[in-house]
């Protein structure tokens, strides 16, 4: 028998080989449990859709966070999204597609999550996505074209409004919406920044025609945007990416 075994056919380095594979495998179905904590359970909301429940989602844990609330992941008590689809099949599992308004329904690239309703905000409480004009400290690079004041353009040629001004992140320090007030003056509406094309002579926009830029979600205030107002505005947008023009809907040949 070999120094270091502990019989024949065993030594030590086999047994520490065998420590690390179990390691492994715990480490791999811990982390793949972690990892359905956000987004679960999924429910399509389909009385034949799908339903994911038990392993590997696992059991809530509540989080304290530092402005004093408790959340907890998996939240089984969470509201689902909104949304207006039908079948387009009487099998279970079949296709859906939007009923009404396809930028509001709510699918497909339009779909939303039920986000907090309240802005996302530092360790001091202040919201990160403000207005422009209210952050004197930050402002548009002198090498880029500052886009307050231009014309907006949907996908049609048609303008859709004038930039009223810029949201920027200043966790990020990067701009995340442009302000848009309509070209009727009746409201402003947000767009997220990286849906526009900004050239010295106006913002182009493929994502929606002109006309739609009135149904775009409003903010609760001019100052701030909630968690769930972002992701109503990015699925409103997303969603015109392919239910603005009927042409769309359809393959490219």
């Amino acid at each position: 028998m070999e120094t270091g075994a502990i019989t024949q056919y065993i030594d030590v380095a086999q047994l520490v080989l065998y420590v690390f594979w179990a390691f492994f495998a715990g480490l791999i179905y811990y982390l793949v449990r972690e990892n359905h904590r956000e987004g679960y359970p999924m429910d399509t909301g389909r009385e034949d859709g799908p339903v994911v429940t038990g392993w590997p989602i696992p059991d809530p844990k509540t989080y304290k966070l530092s402005n004093g609330h408790e959340v907890q992941a998996p939240d089984f008590n969470r509201p689902d999204g909104q949304f207006h689809s039908q079948n387009t099949q009487l099998w279970g599992g079949a296709p859906i597609e939007p009923v009404g308004d396809p930028l509001l329904a709510g699918v497909g690239p339009g779909a939303w999550a039920q986000r907090a309703n309240h802005p996302d905000r530092d360790l001091h409480g202040n919201a990160l996505i403000v207005p422009l004009r209210t952050v004197s400290d930050h402002g548009v690079a002198h090498q880029d074209t500052d886009p307050r004041g231009l014309p907006v353009y949907g996908a049609d040629g048609q303008v859709a409004g004038t930039v009223s001004d810029l949201w920027i992140d200043t966790a990020e320090m990067m701009f995340r919406y442009v302000e848009i007030e309509l070209a009727n003056g009746s409201r402003r509406v947000l767009m997220p920044i990286n849906f526009a094309r900004i050239k010295a002579h106006g913002l182009f926009v493929y994502a929606l025609m002109a006309h739609q830029f009135a149904n775009v979600p409003a903010t609760q205030s001019a100052q701030e945007i909630t968690l769930l107002e972002e992701e109503k505005i990015m699925g409103y947008f997303g969603a015109g990416l392919l239910y603005a023009e009927p042409s769309r809907l359809e393959p490219p040949l």
